[in-house]
């Protein structure tokens, strides 16, 4: 069960967004904690979202240092077992499967952390970087998840659904849908989608994010079979700021992730951020293949 923030293990929480209450630097706090909720559900176990209005006798850097104080405690668990791994690692030997599933479990150990670090903790972010330099080092094919394949035709002329409100995952998706897949897909953004519209980014969807460790925006890169080289740069980005897991290192990243979390900041629609997310994505696709989108898609 995840736990509190001053790690007493005591229930999965988060914060209200009522005016004068404390503001997680993270887009989606409550998204991150109904995903960890709802794999509780699914391991049989019972999960359950509080909103806390305020801690009595606590000033907000109060609870923010009590809180990465607690995940500090976590993330320094974690540092001893990678500093054991770091050890078994001798440039020039060849590594063992075991020496990469030993990685694994790092990664997604601290994967686990980053669902409750809101605040984005140094501690967090420097062990980051330390797991992505591990994985460079071990230089071992990465084997595909299986995604089944889709055909383009298929889904042209259909309505996709996702949730409300769309970050970076189902803005790229959103983006990758309409440039890729479909040019005339209309997106809805709601709870409740129809019987016959396509939902992605959702849990139980057609194309969904919890495929082994891929975003929305990789699976359906694999389904549909789109493996040029600007998209696969795309979705190390979108990888990276989805899923902290440290897997990747792109320099854009942090950018990217800093304007997504103003739009957040600003208060935008769900139809605008899908609009600025077109731009955006647009944009980087254009810089990562040193071409515009219209000289290869049309």
């Amino acid at each position: 069960m995840p736990v509190s923030p001053f790690g007493d293990g005591s229930s999965v929480w988060g914060q209200s967004h009522s005016p004068g209450t404390i503001q997680s630097s993270r887009p989606e706090p409550l998204e991150a904690l109904q995903w960890l909720a709802q794999e509780v559900r699914h391991g049989g176990g019972e999960g359950v979202i509080l909103r806390v209005q305020g801690f009595l006798g606590l000033t907000d850097a109060e609870l923010i240092k009590r809180f990465n104080a607690a995940r500090s405690e976590e993330y320094a668990e974690l540092e001893e077992d990678l500093r054991a791994l770091e050890a078994l690692i001798q440039p020039g030997k060849s590594l063992q499967a075991k020496t990469q599933a030993a990685l694994e479990k790092l990664r997604k150990r601290h994967a686990e952390l980053g669902r409750i670090d809101f605040f984005q903790s140094q501690a967090g972010r420097t062990l980051a970087l330390r797991l992505a330099d591990v994985a460079q080092v071990l230089t071992v094919p990465e084997v595909p998840m299986p995604v089944p394949h889709a055909s383009r035709a298929a889904y042209l002329g259909r309505r996709w659904v996702t949730r409300p409100p769309p970050h970076v995952d189902r803005l790229a998706s959103a983006w990758l849908i309409k440039r890729f897949i479909d040019p005339m897909a209309a997106i809805r953004y709601t709870m409740a989608p129809g019987p016959d519209e396509v939902t992605f980014g959702t849990p139980n969807g057609d194309f969904t994010p919890m495929v082994g460790d891929l975003c929305t925006f990789e699976t359906l890169l694999r389904a549909f079979d789109l493996t040029e080289g600007a998209l696969t740069a795309l979705a190390e980005i979108v990888h990276g700021i989805d899923l902290r897991d440290g897997k990747y290192n792109r320099r854009q990243t942090a950018g990217v992730e800093a304007l997504l979390d103003g739009w957040v900041t600003s208060g935008l629609r769900d139809g605008q951020l899908e609009v600025n997310g077109l731009a955006l994505f647009d944009g980087l696709y254009a810089a990562l293949s040193d071409q515009p989108l219209g000289e290869t898609h049309a």
